[in-house]
C-alpha cells in the first residue's frame, strides 16, 4: 500500500493557509483595459440662453402646419415644455397649429384654446368665438371672442360678425343690423378678404344696407375675383390645371372666373368653419335640429340659430345660404348644375348675374335668386 502524499501547506503574510497547487496569479493593474467612460458634460440645450429659444419656439409656431408640430415639442422636455406655453408664444400660434378637430373636441382642447386666446392669439379667439357661438350655444361669450379678433383687424372675425348683423343670428328677426354689416363687411374687404369684397359688392349691386350704386358694386366683385385668381397663382398650381378654353358668352353683371374659362379651385376651408361642418355631420347630418337648416355651402358650417334664418334660392327651393359670398361659391362648384326649377314658372331670374333679395315671402323666408 502506497502512502498518501499529503499536499505542502503554504501560509501566505497574512497568518492564512492556502493550498499549493491553487496559488493565485497576481495580474498587473496596468494589464485590464479600463471601463468606458460615461459622458457626463453639461447638455449644451441648457447652455442657450431662454429669450433665444422662445424666439425660435415662436417661428415654429407661426409656421406650423398642423398641431402635431407643436406638440412634439410640448413633449421633448420640461424646459421646452415651459418655454413653448408661455403667452408670447402662445400668441403667435398659426391657423393650422390651432386647428382642433370636431371628432377629438374635449375639455383640454376646450383649455388649450382658451389659454392661447387669452394669450393674445387672435385666431384662437376667432376659432374659439366661432365654437362656442353656433357649437355651444354660447352666443354673448362667442360674440365678444370674435369681436375681440375684430377690433385687432383680423378679417375672418370681422366678415363672421357681419353675417351675424345681416342675419341677425342670435336675435329675432326684426335684430338684423344691415346697416352695421355693411360696415363691418367693408372693412374685412379693405383688409383683403375674398368673401367681404364679394358680399359688399353685391350689396352695393343690389342696394342692401347701403345706397344701390351698381358700378361700384361691379369693382368690388372685379376685385375679389383678383384676389382669388392671385392665390391661385401663389399656390403654385400648374396653369393648365384649372385654367381652359373660354366660351364665348355675353356678360352683363360681373361672372365669376370660371366664367371666363378659369375652373379655379376652391379656396381652403378655415379650420373655424372645418369645424362647424365637422361638428354638425357628427351630431345629424344637414340639419341641427328643429327644423334648423345649415348653410348650403359646403366649406362654410354656420347653422341657422332660428327658422328660416337663411336666404334661400328662389327657383329650386331647396339650398339656402348665410350670405351672398356662400352662394356665389357654391353655385360656382356645385349649385350650377344641380339648380332646376321645381315648376316651369319658378324662376325669376333677372338674366344680369346679379343676386337679389326678397323679403317677406309667404313661408317667412328670404329667397336669392341664382346667379345667371
Amino acid at each position: 500500500m502506497l502512502p498518501v502524499r499529503q499536499p505542502k501547506r503554504v501560509f501566505n503574510s497574512a497568518g492564512v493557509f492556502t493550498p499549493a497547487g491553487k496559488r493565485r496569479r497576481c495580474v498587473s493593474s496596468s494589464s485590464i483595459s479600463p471601463a468606458p467612460a460615461t459622458n457626463t458634460g453639461p447638455d449644451l440645450l441648457d447652455s442657450i440662453p431662454d429669450d433665444l429659444v422662445v424666439s425660435i419656439l415662436c417661428r415654429l409656431a407661426s409656421t406650423s402646419r398642423c398641431p402635431a408640430d407643436f406638440v412634439s415639442v410640448l413633449m421633448t422636455c420640461k424646459r421646452l415644455k415651459s418655454l413653448a406655453t408661455c403667452p408670447y408664444v402662445l400668441s403667435r400660434l398659426s391657423r393650422k397649429a390651432i386647428a382642433v378637430k370636431a371628432q377629438n373636441w374635449s375639455e383640454s382642447a376646450h383649455r388649450f384654446l382658451k389659454r392661447c386666446a387669452d394669450a393674445g392669439s387672435l385666431e384662437a379667439c376667432y376659432t374659439l368665438g366661432m365654437i362656442r357661438f353656433y357649437c355651444l350655444q354660447n352666443r354673448g361669450n362667442g360674440a365678444s371672442l370674435m369681436a375681440k379678433a375684430a377690433i385687432n383687424s383680423h378679417a375672418p372675425a370681422l366678415y363672421s360678425l357681419a353675417v351675424i348683423q345681416f342675419n341677425g343670428s342670435g336675435g329675432s328677426k326684426n335684430d338684423k343690423d344691415l346697416r352695421a354689416g355693411v360696415a363691418l363687411c367693408a372693412r374685412a374687404a379693405f383688409l383683403g378678404h375674398v368673401d367681404a369684397l364679394r358680399e359688399l359688392g353685391h350689396c352695393l349691386q343690389d342696394g342692401y344696407g347701403v345706397p344701390q350704386n351698381v358700378s361700384e358694386g361691379r369693382r368690388f366683385l372685379v376685385q375679389a375675383n383678383a384676389r382669388e385668381l392671385a392665390a391661385v397663382l401663389s399656390s403654385g398650381i400648374e396653369a393648365r390645371s384649372w385654367l381652359t378654353l373660354p366660351q364665348p358668352q355675353i356678360h352683363h353683371g360681373c361672372p365669376l372666373l370660371s366664367d371666363f374659362g378659369c375652373n379655379v379651385p376652391a379656396p381652403e376651408t378655415h379650420p373655424a368653419n372645418r369645424f362647424l361642418a365637422d361638428w354638425f355631420a357628427l351630431r345629424g347630418g344637414d340639419s341641427p335640429g328643429d327644423g334648423l337648416r345649415l348653410c348650403s355651402h359646403g366649406g362654410c358650417g354656420r347653422p341657422e340659430i332660428r327658422k328660416h334664418e337663411f336666404r334661400r334660392c328662389s327657383v329650386c327651393g331647396v339650398v339656402n345660404y348665410c350670405s351672398r359670398a356662400c352662394q356665389a361659391l357654391d353655385w360656382k362648384l356645385r349649385h350650377k348644375m344641380d339648380c332646376a326649377p321645381a315648376e316651369q314658372d319658378a324662376a325669376g331670374g333677372d338674366g344680369e348675374g346679379n343676386v337679389q333679395i326678397e323679403e317677406g315671402n309667404v313661408n317667412g323666408d328670404n329667397v336669392l335668386v341664382p346667379m345667371s
